[in-house]
């Protein structure tokens, strides 16, 4: 199984990216795809941790804010980002990089070892709806390189 897990607040404008970039693919059919799964996460960081249990591989979307140029689409493995979570008694601040560290360390063999990153370089991340348009070309490269992805794994996953 192939989890693609989109990121991020859809009422803090490319925020909502990770979320654009899931409707891009299932428009595309990919939604429709034996052995992939689409998940529109949010900012729920516990459900990317429950949802990637038992997949062979997992691909997160999601913005980010690191100065770059706006639009820039970064590609990270997984393993680069994993963070573990502060100490909290709340769950608001469990996020999707701290969901890869204690997944890994909870479910062990369970929880996917491929896992790639990709981060779009936000404009604004203010109130409101809907992406910037320098945002929402990059949600198209972004959702064009997911599919090349889950093909490529795909592949690798039906070789016995």
């Amino acid at each position: 199984m192939i989890a693609v897990i989109g990121c991020g607040n859809t009422n803090r404008r490319d925020d909502g990216v990770g979320s654009a970039v899931l409707q891009h693919l299932a428009a595309r059919g990919l939604a429709h795809t034996p052995g992939v799964v689409l998940l529109d996460a949010g900012t729920d960081g516990m459900a990317v941790m429950f949802a990637a249990r038992g997949c062979r591989s997992l691909i997160v979307v999601d913005a980010c804010r690191s100065g770059s140029e706006p639009g820039a689409l970064f590609e990270v493995p997984g393993a680069e980002l994993d963070d573990p979570a502060p100490p909290s008694f709340s769950t608001h601040d469990f996020r999707w990089d701290h969901a890869l560290h204690a997944g890994r360390r909870i479910f062990g063999d369970t929880f996917p070892q491929d896992v790639t990153v990709l981060l779009v370089e936000a404009a604004d991340v203010g109130f409101g709806i809907g992406l910037t348009p320098v945002v929402a070309e990059a949600a198209i490269k972004a959702t064009d390189r997911i599919e090349i992805l889950v093909r490529e794994r795909a592949q690798v996953q039906a070789v016995p």
